[in-house]
């Protein structure tokens, strides 16, 4: 997402929007916080779109910076190894600031620095957003490999874990894995592979890589073991000896 495509399909999500909306009038400090991945970023561009950016990490580099500036974002405000004298050095240049947090932070000086607090809810609590998002890195995904199909979007169970970090990622490695050909399947297992073998048991030891993937599909597709068996040419015995052998990739039994 880019500053001016903030998603606000969800109420959340929208109402953080209406609070940047007003912050961009006012010059007050703002934190907003939030787990990674949320748009806090995006939603702090948004709010101050010509401010430079900083991590509060980098304290010497942002501390050098700060007197010649007269507004700045600073991420992950968590990180700062000393937030009495950074905000003293912001307090004393005037500068307005807008930080993002990856949590919400019960500090005096928080209270004291921050006028307006703001938090991002995650992407699991909102649902709405997270189909706007697939869109959205889905049209991103097909301009770059070119891909016009697109994927099967009922079938697909996002990963949240990141939020839209590992949406995006997951996105994007759908889209590629639909345009990829059987030549670069094999030129990617090639590479996986070429650091990985030196024992003894090689073969037995990375037979998964085509056995999980060929049991998920057949399973997916054709429904039952019987009719796997059938389309294999293997035997139901010993069909379902190799399921046990990979269950721990979790194959039905």
């Amino acid at each position: 997402m880019d500053a001016t495509n903030f998603i606000t399909a969800s109420q959340g999500s929208n109402e953080a929007f209406k609070t940047a909306n007003l912050l961009k009038t006012l010059t007050v400090n703002a934190l907003i916080f939030g787990e990674s991945g949320t748009g806090k970023k995006t939603l702090a561009r948004y709010i101050l779109p010509s401010a430079s950016i900083f991590d509060a990490a980098d304290f010497d580099e942002l501390l050098a910076i700060l007197p010649g500036s007269t507004e700045i974002i600073i991420t992950h405000l968590e990180n700062s190894p000393n937030l009495n004298t950074l905000f003293d050095v912001i307090s004393q240049n005037s500068i307005r600031v807008v930080a993002t947090c990856g949590y919400k932070c019960t500090h005096e000086l928080i209270d004291e620095m921050f006028s307006v607090q703001l938090s991002l809810p995650p992407l699991r609590e909102r649902p709405e957003d997270v189909g706007v998002l697939i869109e959205s890195f889905t049209l991103e995904a097909e301009g770059l490999f070119g891909c016009a199909e697109g994927f099967d979007a009922q079938a697909f169970q996002p990963d949240l874990s990141k939020n839209a970090t590992s949406l995006r990622q997951q996105v994007f490695l759908v889209n590629l894995l639909e345009s990829v050909s059987e030549s670069e399947l094999m030129m990617i297992m090639e590479r996986y592979l070429t650091d990985k073998l030196g024992s003894n048991s090689d073969y037995r030891k990375f037979l998964h890589l085509y056995e999980v993937p060929l049991l998920r599909a057949g399973l997916k597709r054709f429904k039952s073991q019987l009719q796997l068996s059938q389309r294999l040419g293997l035997n139901r015995n010993t069909l379902r000896k190799k399921i046990i052998q990979n269950s721990s990739f979790d194959l039905e039994v």
